[in-house]
């Protein structure tokens, strides 16, 4: 009878142990598609509220802006441009994101540190957009919160590496969320509140952020790496994984290469698109005006990412350089489109420009999906955190880019569409 009331015990321990992995797992799981959102949210607001911010406070910028936005809309035959392209303004968002996407992964990983200057930062840029009363203040709040997502980015993709891989999935589908989420939930809130209210509604966002990460996300007590024999983990030896220098750092960027160019370039190529020749595609004469055309594209382009970054679970892709040569594809069709009006019908545009975000999404959860499984445990903290900086290189290089292109284009004639 002891014997057999031991055994019962022992299943009913080792039940609620499974029982215990199980909703720890689930936790994380959600913890991190959270995360993603939270992180994300601020930098895809920011693009489009500090325009409106600046709009509603600084009058004179208002009017400067209206007399250039369409400069040459009076000339017979030449295109309704804005002096200034919107590369400029991605510009402005994502340079802050990249330089600490360079430098953190250097720095010591004080995982709860980074993620509480996180919070503040998130919240800062919000105060300081919304309550600002001058120019240069408004613009400290966009890099403030695009610090703020550049760190949480490399900080919780980093931290990932403690937890099972399932929640890089998740993260990834999270950050996708938050294009469909910010775009949706800004547009909503700004037609019956001012921007600057609108904006303190949204401080609770970097609230969100903070009792996710330390209420809801259960926290791995210690790093350590089984060693395992024959495919089975052997619990007596265990050790613990040793700390990078920042020599042991830089000597893991050649062998990362192979995931940071593929990636870099499908963000080049896909940012190029977006803001360089979005403002540039135009249909006349059809249900949407030309600025509802560019943001329905934009928010088309957001479906594609979120799908895609919520589908590795489903589906896998380990060569990414087919994702960045059927982008460059991409390019090569919309620019000649931008330039010569030859696609009949928008909606041949939204099949494309949602393939786009299909394809950039699936370029960022697939490489560090393939990352987490593929890099020794000891080498991966490191490892995905240097590599966050390829997107943003990227879409740096693309801002640079679509400004020049953007301002051959607008010389152009306005060309004439067979069939709209």
């Amino acid at each position: 009878m002891g014997k057999s009331g031991l055994t019962s015990s022992h299943v009913d321990n080792t039940f609620d142990e499974e029982a215990i992995i199980k909703k720890a797992r689930w936790r994380n799981l959600i913890a991190f598609w959270i995360l993603g959102l939270c992180n994300n949210y601020g930098y895809v607001v920011m693009l489009s509220a500090a325009h409106d911010i600046l709009q509603d406070k600084f009058g004179d910028n208002e009017n400067a802006l209206n007399t250039t936005d369409h400069t040459n809309a009076t000339a017979p035959g030449m295109r309704s441009c804005n002096t200034i392209s919107t590369g400029a303004i991605l510009l402005a968002d994502i340079l802050p994101s990249l330089a600490i996407k360079i430098t953190a992964p250097f720095l010591p990983f004080f995982v709860h540190a980074r993620l509480a200057t996180c919070v503040l930062f998130s919240a800062a840029g919000f105060l300081l957009v919304s309550l600002s009363t001058i120019e240069w203040l408004a613009i400290l709040g966009v890099v403030i919160t695009s610090l703020s997502s550049g760190l949480g980015e490399v900080t919780l993709l980093s931290y990932s590496n403690q937890f099972p891989k399932d929640v890089i999935s998740t993260w990834s589908s999270g950050t996708g969320g938050a294009g469909i989420i910010g775009a949706a939930s800004y547009a909503g809130l700004h037609t019956i509140l001012s921007t600057g209210n609108t904006l303190l509604i949204m401080l609770i966002v970097p609230l969100l952020q903070a009792i996710t990460f330390w209420c809801v996300l259960k926290h791995p007590a210690h790093v350590k790496v089984p060693i395992t024999k024959d495919g089975i983990e052997s619990q007596e030896h265990i050790i613990k994984i040793p700390k990078k220098t920042f020599r042991d750092k830089i000597n893991l960027v050649p062998g990362l290469l192979k995931y940071m160019i593929p990636l870099g370039l499908v963000y080049l190529f896909e940012y190029f698109i977006n803001q360089g020749l979005y403002e540039l595609i135009k249909f006349d004469g059809i249900w949407l005006d030309h600025d509802s055309q560019y943001r329905w594209l934009q928010t088309d382009y957001q479906i594609g990412v979120f799908i895609s970054r919520s589908s590795v679970n489903l589906i896998t892709f380990d060569n990414i350089w087919i994702m960045s040569v059927l982008q460059f594809i991409n390019v090569i069709i919309l620019l000649f489109e931008a330039i010569y009006y030859y696609i009949p019908n928008i909606w041949i545009v939204f099949a494309l420009v949602l393939w786009e975000g299909l394809l950039g999404g699936g370029a960022y959860v697939n490489t560090f999906y393939r990352m987490s499984t593929e890099i020794p445990r000891a080498d991966r903290e490191a490892s995905l955190g240097i590599t966050t900086m390829a997107d943003s290189i990227g879409i740096a290089l693309a801002g640079w880019l679509s400004m020049p292109v953007h301002n051959a284009i607008c010389k152009l004639p306005h060309p004439t569409r067979l069939n709209s």
